[in-house]
């Protein structure tokens, strides 16, 4: 019977890369937005310097003039329209009051 060999040592290991952050989904030229948030596969943000509210679905942005709203936050109502109401000083309002910007 042969003795046991020596175990070799241990190899340095690579330090590790600092993890990349989440890029925003929204384009650059609008900044930081003041609120934003996802919900059911959903995901808003709202700039109220640039008066935008953006509203990704499926991959898809789409670009909302606020008008004088600012925007605090979002209800989804679930049914087959799916429906979104966001929250402002002036109440509720309905996407679909809002004008779509190209």
């Amino acid at each position: 019977m042969e003795p046991m060999k020596p175990m070799e040592p241990m190899k340095p290991m690579e330090p590790m890369k600092p993890m990349e952050g989440t890029k925003p989904w929204w384009p650059e030229d609008l900044g930081s937005p003041a609120t934003s948030g996802a919900q059911n596969g959903m995901k808003y943000a709202f700039f109220p310097d640039k008066h935008r509210l953006l509203i990704e679905t499926n991959g898809r942005v789409e670009t909302y003039d606020s008008g004088d709203h600012r925007i605090g936050g979002v209800s989804q109502a679930d049914g087959g329209s799916k429906s979104l109401t966001f929250t402002s000083q002036n109440g509720e309002v309905d996407l679909g009051s809002l004008k779509k910007v190209d």
